[in-house]
């Protein structure tokens, strides 16, 4: 069982659990936007919130945060594609699948284990025809959050 959250950042469209181990980034959790704020507990929540923070007001900054690509080999390489999407940019789930000569489906199943959102920036991954999954989900609370993130973003859909 993880640890539970190391901050809570109110964010327009959640709140953000962020849970860091030792000098590492291991989790973003969108929670409900009703779930009590938790202020930093150490050093390494701060700077994920001031962070997070700095992307709120500019959807063009890039985060410099102390991670792993924590995930099945394949899992990473997804990541890696992931990461170097530009904000305000989209690659379908093809897109990434003909990068690394693969499927789509297997694409969207690495971005749905991405266990630290907005960092690896897996809501630039849309459907071919249209917004696509996020979080597991094809519609919702998670499909809200992809979507403020994108028009945060001026991407274009």
């Amino acid at each position: 069982m993880l640890e539970s959250y190391q901050a809570k950042y109110p964010a327009p469209f959640a709140v953000l659990g962020i849970r860091v181990v030792g000098n590492m980034l291991i989790d973003i959790d969108y929670l409900p936007k009703g779930v009590a704020v938790l202020a930093p507990l150490n050093p390494l929540a701060e700077k994920v919130c001031r962070q997070i923070e700095r992307y709120l007001d500019d959807p063009a900054f890039r985060f410099d945060l102390p991670f792993e690509f924590n995930g099945t080999p394949f899992q990473r390489r997804v990541w890696q594609v992931i990461c170097n999407i530009p904000s305000g940019r989209t690659f379908t789930y093809l897109d990434v699948a003909r990068k690394l000569t693969t499927a789509p489906r297997p694409v969207g199943g690495a971005c749905g284990a991405n266990r630290i959102p907005i960092v690896i920036p897996c809501h630039r991954v849309v459907g071919s025809n249209g917004l696509g999954g996020f979080m597991k989900a094809r519609g919702g609370f998670p499909l809200e959050i992809k979507r403020w993130l994108l028009k945060h973003e001026n991407a274009d859909l």
